[in-house]
């Protein structure tokens, strides 16, 4: 049975100020280029499809404020929060959105493929449960080459249901591998609900069928979550072995873009419970009532952001689409 971890609420004068600072920063840079990058979809500027992290912040947060940067990680078909989150650059970011040669996979990978190896971002994976086997690997070849670093590997509740997922858990588990296993459990599989598609409450029980210890958290808390995520890393980097972390979180924007496919599956009452714990504001709200931060410390944040998200879509705007010429550089075949 999964321990849950505990809110942070009376607690984070544990944690200290650089980290609060860090988780919002972390926080508000994701939360504006999703927001910006869903206004320019919607505006058509955009080609292909965006699976927005927004209300999910609190997660990428709080477990990449507990890596190194020789850290790796894989991500999912909602991977921008991921990578903006492990520090990939907002210029490459946009300009792959855009489909630019200046982007971080050179305008070929867009949004569900963005990766940049030098931050140790591996990948986002538009394949469900495929960046589980990856993150196994890659947690593989650093204890082969006799590192210390730790793999990380993001995936929904749905994943759960891959073969991929079980079969990199196992690996991992026998093999007693530096991975972390974080389940975003936003309770649904694009517009299935997760009583729709496994018996499970808790996504995290299915670690004990691998020996593999897990922690339920808050996932719109991001000092619980940094707090598991530090545990974890901490305990994997050490040598023993992996363990699962369900973050209990929501995306406020539908399962493609902000307005989606107009499907309904989501009543009006729950997007607004969610919502009313915006894991940014709790944050805030925290931080102020400790003294951890100011108001115009925190609009500082907001501001630079904002300032810097311009740059970067002017930028990317003003870049060249790939050379036709250039097609089949970079693919190889058997």
């Amino acid at each position: 049975m999964a321990q849950r971890a505990s809110t942070a609420s009376k607690k984070s004068t544990q944690v200290s100020t650089q980290v609060i600072r860090d988780l919002h920063e972390r926080m508000v840079r994701i939360r504006l280029f999703e927001t910006e990058a869903g206004k320019l979809m919607e505006a058509g500027k955009l080609p292909g499809f965006l699976h927005l992290y927004v209300g999910q912040e609190a997660v990428a947060a709080g477990v990449m404020a507990a890596l190194r940067d020789d850290d790796q990680i894989t991500s999912t078909h909602r991977g921008h929060g991921h990578a903006v989150a492990k520090g990939v650059g907002f210029r490459e970011m946009y300009a792959e959105l855009y489909g630019r040669v200046t982007g971080a996979c050179l305008g070929r990978g867009g949004s569900m493929h963005i990766n940049d190896l030098s931050r140790g971002m591996l990948g986002a994976n538009g394949i469900v449960g495929a960046g589980v086997p990856i993150a196994v690997g890659a947690a593989f070849a650093a204890r082969y080459k006799g590192e210390d670093s730790v793999a990380v590997t993001f995936f929904g509740d749905g994943a759960t249901n891959i073969g991929a997922f079980h079969e990199g858990a196992n690996m991992a588990a026998i093999l007693g591998l530096p991975v972390v296993f974080v389940c975003e459990n936003n309770g649904y599989a694009e517009f299935t609900p997760q009583s729709g598609h496994m018996l499970l409450t808790d996504v995290a029980d299915r670690a004990a069928a691998y020996g593999m210890p897990s922690v339920i958290v808050d996932g719109m808390d991001a000092v619980a979550v940094h707090r598991a995520a530090a545990e974890a890393v901490a305990r994997a980097r050490a040598g023993a072995g992996p363990m699962m972390i369900e973050a209990k979180t929501y995306r406020f924007f539908d399962h493609q873009g902000v307005k989606g496919l107009r499907h309904p599956y989501r009543s009006d009452e729950e997007v607004a419970e969610w919502k009313s714990r915006d894991p940014i504001d709790l944050l805030e709200a925290r931080a102020l009532a400790d003294g951890t931060a100011t108001r115009a410390d925190l609009d500082d944040v907001w501001q630079r952001t904002r300032e810097e998200i311009a740059d970067a879509i002017a930028y990317a705007e003003a870049s060249p689409l790939p050379d036709p010429a250039d097609l089949l550089m970079n693919v190889y075949s058997g």
